[in-house]
């Protein structure tokens, strides 16, 4: 049997390989502030992230949160911030940091990690339930609706917008969906990370009526598939509860968890 890494061998490369200007590919303007990337998107959306801290200790920690803050506080265009925290940096004080400073913590997610190759496996579907890749704009916008609607937001463009902008970018980005009797009933991205090994499996959601039976890892099996065919040996992807037992059944493993804060104006 081949070889296979394991989640500390996973985590590294995760963090030396998606932890650069790699992780914020349709970003609009990325400001250096100490170790921090302050990322600037549309819509008037941004995201800090690094690779790490550089050793600062909880009073650096604390000078550094304001400073971040008041960066998008100056452009007025920016509405919301997720500052993105991962369970295994050296960070000492960041959550209180991140709260004392108007940031609320939203529901951590598990960040599973694995080869592709595991993934490409056959999954029968349920009879009626076909996949295909989708690019045209419908079809772009009644998946995002699908979407919002799974995940109990209201339907907006502001996905789909994103989305075509991004496909018509041709950066190997790839909508999927399951379908049934011609309604979209789950769905799902392939993110392939250009300078790296890896592609993203995101956005995963499925109407209630038709989970747990097959579809999603389905999705996820097809998207493995085009990934190794891109090149992409590992995937990786961040997972509600949902989601995570499937990749783990499917074979990626967690290697951490993230938990998103987040500041709006």
């Amino acid at each position: 049997m081949p070889w296979v890494k394991t989640a500390d061998q996973l985590l590294a490369t995760y963090d030396e390989q998606l932890r650069t200007d790699a992780e914020t590919p349709s970003a609009l303007a990325v400001t250096r502030l100490g170790p921090l990337r302050l990322v600037t998107y549309a819509h008037g959306r941004g995201f800090v992230t690094y690779r790490d801290l550089g050793g600062l200790d909880a009073d650096g920690i604390r000078r550094l949160v304001p400073q971040a803050r008041a960066h998008y506080e100056s452009d007025a265009t920016v509405n919301c911030v997720e500052w993105k925290t991962r369970a295994h940096d050296d960070a000492p004080g960041l959550p209180d940091a991140l709260v004392a400073n108007g940031f609320v913590p939203e529901e951590s997610e598990s960040i599973m990690v694995g080869e592709a190759r595991v993934l490409d496996v056959e999954v029968p579907l349920p009879r009626g339930v076909t996949l295909r890749e989708v690019s045209a704009d419908a079809d772009v916008r009644a998946m995002s609706a699908m979407q919002d609607e799974v995940f109990g937001d209201p339907v907006s463009d502001e996905s789909a917008d994103a989305w075509l902008r991004r496909l018509a970018l041709a950066d190997g980005m790839q909508l999927w969906v399951a379908e049934a009797e011609g309604r979209m009933i789950s769905a799902g991205r392939l993110e392939p990370v250009a300078g790296t090994d890896f592609a993203g499996i995101w956005g995963g959601a499925t109407r209630p009526e038709w989970r747990g039976k097959g579809i999603y890892r389905a999705l996820t099996a097809a998207r493995a598939r085009r990934a190794l065919h891109l090149g992409k040996t590992l995937v990786h992807s961040d997972s509600t509860e949902f989601s995570r037992p499937i990749l783990e059944r499917a074979g990626l493993v967690k290697v951490s968890t993230t938990t998103p804060y987040v500041w709006r104006r």
